[in-house]
């Protein structure tokens, strides 16, 4: 059974920054591509960033880009997200999920593809 367990959320200021971790077990990691999503208060669900299982390939909101990063360690079966320049609107419940059975270098790019989630972590950015 896959899991995954967001950590790292919490209260910062604008112009701050976090990195929230995700940690999988009871799987080949390496099998998995993995994305990050966050859901604000009243709004649908949407994808901050995605990578590949190799970790070669890796895309951003654009939102988040410039500012996210979303590096992996397969030996650490870990993802993370690390955010810079945090805004107001970055305040979302952040949550990781994994898809498997993709191409070594595939991101996918919808909820929908992505078989395993985590219970989300909160991140909160006060002005």
């Amino acid at each position: 059974q896959v899991q995954l367990v967001e950590s790292g959320g919490g209260l910062v200021q604008a112009g701050g920054s976090l990195r929230l971790s995700c940690a999988a077990s009871g799987c080949t990691f390496s099998n998995y591509a993995m994305g990050w999503f966050r859901q604000a208060p009243g709004k649908e669900r949407e994808l901050a960033g995605r990578i590949s299982r190799s970790g070669s390939r890796a895309y951003y909101a654009d939102s988040g880009k410039g500012r996210f990063t979303i590096p992996r360690h397969n030996a650490k079966t870990t993802v993370y997200l690390q955010m810079k320049s945090l805004n107001p609107e970055d305040t979302a419940i952040y949550y990781c999920a994994a898809q498997s059975g993709g191409s070594w270098n595939s991101v996918p790019l919808n909820a929908a593809e992505y078989d395993y989630w985590g219970q989300g972590t909160q991140v909160t950015v006060t002005s």
